[in-house]
C-alpha cells in the first residue's frame, strides 16, 4: 500500500533528485578515473575470518573428556578443529564458515564480524533503514552488497538467539538464498544448522521469518519514517533549508546508533542486577552471561509476555546420590552451578546455557533437569522503572497543580460573584 505523501516527502525527492543531477556521470568517471586496485571490487574473502579458539569456557578441555562435546567438530564441514592434548587447533583447512562459533553455546569460538552481538547488531543497522533488510551469504549474492543486505559467510553462523531477538523486533528481515545454493555449497552442515536456529527461533516467538530466492524479488527501498526522520534530523543539525543540500549520513547513523546503544544499556543494567542478586560462588569464581543469553534475556525483558513461549530447563540435584565431589561446578562454562560449602547443589539459572555438562560429569548420576517457569528470567529494568515512577510523579503533581488552580479560579470568580451581588 502506497504511503500518504505530503509537501516534505516532495522536499525529500527533490534533494534525491538534485545530489544525482549535480554530477550525473560521477559514477563513471571516477570509475574510468580511477586506478584498477582502488575500484571497489566483490571479494567475498572479506566477509571471512578464521575464528579464534579459547580453551576456558570449553567443556571438553576443562573436564578432560572428548566425549563431554563434540558438537563444534560435528558440524565443521572439513574436520579442521582438533580439540587433543588440551587445546583447540584450528588448521589452514578451515573454511571461515563460522558454524563452530554458532554452534558453541559457551562461545568458545570468536571471529570479530559474527560475534552474537555483533550479528545482532550489523542486522539491526539494516532493518532500521529499509523496507526490507535480507541476511545472505558469500555464494548466495556474488556480488558487492546493499546497504540492506547483511552478507555473512554462512547463514548458519547467527545463532538462535540472534534471530529470536531479531524476529521478535524486526519482522522486515528476511534470509535471501537462491534455490539450490546450499546443494552446491561445501559447507555441508550449514543448511541444516541454519534451519535448526531459525526453527527454534520462530518457536520461541511466534513469528515466521521470510524466505527470498530470486534476487528480482529483493526490496532495496528506504523505511519511509525513517528516511523523513533522516532528513528532518539533517535539517536540525546541519541548520540549512529543506530545498538545500544535505547529507543525510550523520543522522541515519545517529538514528540507529541509539537504538544499538539502548539495546547496550539494556545488556549492561541486566548484567549488573543479575552480578547484583545472584549469590557469590564458593570458588568466588566470577559467573559468565555468555552474548548468546545477554540477548535472550534482553528481548525478554522488553517483551516478558513471551516468557510463555519458553521452555527453559536447569539442572536439579538428587542429594542422596550426591557425593558432593564438586565434579559439576568445575565443568560449568558460565559457573551457573555449585556445590556450596554446606553440601548443598545450586544453581543460577540464568546464567545456565543448558550445555548438558554438569549431568554428563557426574558419575552418581545425581543431576537431571527441571522445566521451570521462564517468567524467572525477566529481569527488571531498574532504570525503566525508575523513569516510569519519575513520570508518574510528574503527572501526579501536574494533576494536583491543575485542580489547586481550578480551585483558586473558582474562590476568584466566587468572590468576583459575591461583589456583585453586593453591589
Amino acid at each position: 500500500m502506497a504511503q500518504n505523501r505530503d509537501l516534505l516527502d516532495e522536499f525529500i525527492d527533490i534533494k534525491n533528485d538534485w545530489q544525482a543531477l549535480s554530477n550525473p556521470v560521477n559514477d563513471v568517471a571516477n570509475a574510468l578515473s580511477a586506478r584498477p586496485e582502488e575500484v571497489q571490487a566483490w571479494n567475498p574473502a572479506e566477509f571471512k575470518e578464521r575464528p579464534r579458539a579459547n580453551v576456558n569456557p570449553c567443556v571438553t578441555i576443562q573436564g578432560d573428556d572428548p566425549k563431554l562435546c563434540t558438537r563444534c567438530v560435528d558440524v565443521c564441514p572439513v574436520s579442521a578443529i582438533d580439540m587433543s592434548e588440551g587445546g583447540i587447533e584450528v588448521s589452514d583447512k578451515c573454511r571461515k564458515c563460522g558454524l563452530c562459533s554458532s554452534i558453541c553455546t559457551s562461545e568458545c569460538f570468536t571471529a570479530t564480524q559474527i560475534t552474537p552481538r555483533k550479528l545482532y547488531e550489523r542486522i539491526v543497522r539494516a532493518a532500521s533503514a529499509f523496507e526490507h533488510a535480507y541476511v545472505t551469504c558469500t555464494r548466495g549474492l556474488g556480488r558487492i552488497p546493499e546497504g540492506n543486505e547483511v552478507v555473512l559467510p554462512c547463514v548458519g553462523a547467527v545463532p538462535p538467539e540472534v534471530w529470536y531477538a531479531i524476529l521478535v523486533d524486526y519482522p522486515n528481515v528476511s534470509i535471501y538464498l537462491p534455490l539450490g545454493i546450499c546443494d552446491r555449497c561445501r559447507n555441508v552442515t550449514g543448511e541444516d544448522v541454519y534451519v535448526n536456529a531459525i526453527g527454534q527461533a520462530e518457536e520461541l516467538s511466534g513469528k515466521g521469518m521470510g524466505l527470498e530466492v530470486d534476487e528480482r524479488s529483493l526490496d532495496r527501498t528506504k523505511n519511509h519514517d525513517f528516511e523523513r526522520k533522516e532528513f528532518i534530523d539533517s535539517i536540525k543539525k546541519q541548520g540549512l533549508s529543506a530545498v538545500g543540500a544535505v547529507n543525510p549520513a550523520i543522522a541515519v547513523a545517529r538514528s540507529i546508533t541509539k537504538k544499538i546503544d539502548e539495546n547496550t544499556r539494556r545488556i549492561n543494567a541486566i548484567t549488573s542486577t543479575l552480578d547484583a542478586a545472584a549469590a557469590p560462588t564458593t570458588a568466588r569464581r566470577r559467573r559468565v552471561l555468555t552474548q548468546r543469553r545477554q540477548i535472550m534475556l534482553t528481548t525478554l525483558q522488553k517483551h516478558p509476555k513471551l516468557a510463555v513461549r519458553m521452555k527453559p530447563r536447569r539442572p536439579t540435584c538428587d542429594p542422596e546420590r550426591c557425593n558432593l565431589c564438586g565434579d559439576c561446578a568445575k565443568v560449568c562454562p558460565t559457573r551457573a552451578c555449585e556445590v556450596t560449602d554446606g553440601g548443598v547443589f545450586r544453581v543460577e539459572a540464568a546464567y545456565c546455557i543448558e550445555c548438558d555438562a554438569c549431568i554428563k560429569v557426574c558419575s552418581e548420576k545425581a543431576l537431571s533437569y527441571e522445566f521451570y517457569n521462564a517468567a524467572e528470567l525477566v529481569v527488571p529494568d531498574k532504570e525503566e522503572i525508575e523513569r516510569k515512577k519519575r513520570q508518574a510523579e510528574q503527572k501526579a503533581e501536574m494533576e494536583r497543580l491543575k485542580k489547586q488552580g481550578m480551585e483558586q479560579l473558582k474562590r476568584g470568580l466566587d468572590f468576583l460573584e459575591k461583589l456583585d451581588t453586593d453591589d
